[in-house]
């Protein structure tokens, strides 16, 4: 089968607007959390998020499509944008049949359901907007990015909880690899930064509740007390190399590797020994054909929850053995927030740019070190490392667990 290749990268999220300003802000170690903006928090617990600033729908829209779409499709069309231009693909009626679209959602258009929910509460059936359905859908990023940007493959969305966009990238990837497309659009988008996510996210006792200021979310400290939910959207333009190459594209990384499997475990919390994690580690190392003292970086889940970061850590162990205390390891959820589905898809643009760049982001707010969370976490500042191979996690809510690895393009 042939490489699968990186050739353009687009994101919206809560550190920058485009990639290089993300990627400097995430390798200088600055927090994305904030007071919450997005509704009135103040009868909540919780009352910081990581929300997306100063971003401008308008630039890749008319005015009066951006009130057509939910707040994640907005997300996701600045995201896919950025990729298709950065890629520089021209999609034509030649080729759009072998162009795809999987861009991801683990949850969708849940801020227009709510105002949905208000509207007919407030005034009856007639003030339901009538593009609720095509805002609330999960599949809506994707199928925008499709009628946006004409490519007529599959548009397929992929809901996996917090590996939505890791199983995305590796949908589009297994597209690729079986000759369906040449080239695909893969990532997600989310945005669910409401009042009722939010809410139900704290009963479940899984998000911080420091205040403004304070230094959280903490991935593997000690006295790490929840996760901040974050905003925002990645999307990575794939290619087959044959494809890439006779255009003359410019190639960023491969993408070498993808497997998933479940825990079979519990809904919500992750296995506490990691097997699950651990298998899925294994298998994409086995189908990259890289060997583990291959890997110079591990892109962890790290969301700063207890259970999940030791979990996480017994994952790494389990699949890597003693290795696991050689390859550095860091959790950018601590400055981007858990942008649910959409932050895998980020968190793999992350190891493709370290790649890129041979620096690694650090996990910032790290403090205390806990017993069962033991390994190199890259504490609070970026290091400079060049690197051929780089792995992301993604576990999420049902026990699925989704990794991809990346490598350098030779």
């Amino acid at each position: 089968m042939e490489k699968v290749v990186i050739t353009g990268l687009g994101t919206v999220n809560p550190l920058g607007n485009s990639v290089e300003q993300t990627w400097q802000n995430v390798t200088k170690g600055v927090s994305g959390v904030g007071p919450i903006t997005c509704f009135d928090a103040s009868d909540f617990l919780v009352k910081i998020a990581c929300e997306v600033k100063d971003f401008d729908a308008s630039q890749y829209m008319d005015m009066r499509e951006t009130r057509r779409r939910d707040r994640y499709q907005l997300f996701g069309a600045g995201a896919a944008a950025q990729a298709m231009q950065s890629s520089g693909l021209q999609i034509t009626e030649s080729n759009a049949a072998r162009v795809g679209s999987v861009i991801s959602a683990a949850i969708g258009g849940i801020g227009a359901l709510e105002a949905g929910v208000l509207d007919i509460a407030a005034g009856g059936p007639r003030r339901v907007s009538p593009f609720l359905i095509p805002m609330l859908m999960p599949n809506g990023a994707a199928g925008l990015a499709s009628i946006d940007h004409g490519p007529k493959g599959p548009a397929l969305s992929v809901a996996s909880a917090c590996a939505s966009g890791q199983d995305g990238i590796g949908m589009a990837w297994t597209l690729i690899r079986a000759g369906v497309v040449d080239a695909a659009f893969a990532g997600a988008a989310e945005a669910t930064i409401t009042s009722i996510a939010v809410a139900s996210f704290d009963r479940m006792q899984a998000m911080s509740r420091k205040s403004p200021g304070e230094a959280t979310p903490r991935p593997f400290d000690k006295n790490r007390d929840g996760f901040v939910m974050g905003e925002g959207a990645a999307v990575f333009m794939l290619e087959s190399e044959s494809h890439a190459k006779q255009r003359g594209a410019n190639i960023i990384a491969e993408l070498a590797g993808y497997a998933s499997s479940a825990d079979a475990s519990h809904i919500t919390a992750p296995s506490p020994t990691g097997a699950g994690g651990a298998q899925a580690i294994k298998d994409a190392l086995k189908i990259a054909g890289v060997n583990p003292d291959e890997v110079g970086y591990i892109s962890a889940h790290g969301t700063g929850t207890p259970l999940n970061d030791a979990s996480e850590t017994a994952a790494i162990k389990t699949a890597f053995g003693q290795q696991a205390y050689n390859i550095p390891i860091s959790s950018t959820k601590s400055m981007t927030g858990h942008m649910m589905g959409a932050t895998g898809a980020l968190e793999a643009m992350f190891c493709a740019l370290a790649i890129r760049d041979g620096i690694l982001p650090p996990t910032i707010n790290y403090e205390e070190p806990d017993p069962d969370c033991d390994l190199d976490y890259i504490p609070n500042k970026a290091r400079e490392s060049k690197i051929n191979v780089a792995i992301t996690n993604a576990f999420g809510f049902g026990g699925h667990n989704a990794v991809l690895v990346l490598r350098k393009y030779e």
